[in-house]
């Protein structure tokens, strides 16, 4: 048993300790300083004349585009985060997913930038209006973060003498499992999303013009469809440990949260940033709620 937990310890040690995480963290910020560089310079040997790219390369368009690669890399990063925070609290799990979608969100106006175009008719052009939605969302998802941290900050703790039962132990543990299975899974899936991305853009001969799939998308769609999944999982377990129903009902709000993020990904336009902006501010909701229960019982957050 003990050469097991050992064995377990290491696993997660070379995954999700604090040590990876600061490593990853430099790794994807060199990464993303590189391709930015890159980025840029390909950008200027299309401008030279060097490169002939197709109508499809529009990521190769104007030098503001660049700025969409390094935030893509720190996207990563953000999914990193998000899994490492798995174990610890679930509270601070969502909090990421929720960041992530508004990292999203920012990315998406930085690719709008180009294609603005400053006329009288501003609110009658497309690009023109999701720029304008985009900026309001963030800003509205900003501060609904910063309100879900602050709800998440007041969550009464228990006495600093008590120790976790062994439910809370098994249920921690469970969680590490998960979040051990989902940094391969999430790595796979980037690579195999991203080289499909660019099979289906720049090598399939066969494929429509309406068919590429969104920049936006890569990734990510896929993403959150695996979230649903571990948090309904996550959820179900959750009932060995407690039937407390707050604890239940907030649980429940944060696996339908994170599915109208998922299905925002299937909208455009102005229902794109409404579902955005109804899932972060439907969380809040559910924990500001579950705060005052936890008022009258205090528990470890699970």
């Amino acid at each position: 048993m003990k050469k097991g937990d050992a064995l377990f310890d290491f696993f997660y040690d070379k995954l999700l300790s604090e040590k990876t995480k600061k490593k990853s963290e430099q790794v994807i910020v060199t990464i993303a300083i590189v391709s930015f560089i890159i980025h840029l310079l390909l950008i200027a040997a299309v401008d030279l004349g060097f490169l002939q790219p197709t109508d499809r390369s529009k990521l190769l368009s104007n030098p503001i585009v660049a700025i969409y690669t390094p935030f893509s890399f720190i996207l990563i990063y953000e999914v990193y985060l998000l899994v490492y925070y798995l174990p610890k609290s679930t509270s601070n799990y969502i909090g990421k997913q929720y960041e992530i979608i508004t990292l999203i969100v920012i990315r998406r106006i930085y690719s709008e930038l180009s294609k603005l175009e400053f006329t009288a008719d501003w609110f009658k052009v497309t690009n023109d209006l999701q720029f304008t939605y985009d900026l309001v969302a963030t800003t509205a998802l900003f501060f609904l973060i910063f309100i879900f941290y602050r709800l998440n900050e007041k969550v009464i703790e228990k006495p600093k003498d008590s120790l976790p039962s062994l439910e809370v132990k098994n249920y921690t543990r469970t969680k590490k499992i998960i979040a051990m299975c989902l940094v391969p899974l999430f790595l796979v899936l980037a690579v195999y999303s991203f080289g499909h991305w660019v099979y289906e853009n720049f090598f399939s001969i066969t494929r429509m013009v309406d068919s590429i799939k969104d920049v936006n998308k890569i990734f990510f769609d896929e993403f959150f469809t695996v979230l649903i999944l571990t948090d309904v999982l996550m959820l179900l377990i959750s009932f060995l440990l407690t039937d407390k129903f707050n604890r239940v009902i907030r649980n429940s709000g944060f696996v339908i949260s994170t599915i109208l993020i998922k299905l925002s990904f299937g909208a455009s336009g102005l229902l794109n940033s409404v579902l955005v902006v109804v899932a972060v501010l439907f969380g809040v909701t559910m924990l500001a709620i579950y705060n005052q229960y936890e008022k009258l019982n205090p528990e470890t957050d699970v």
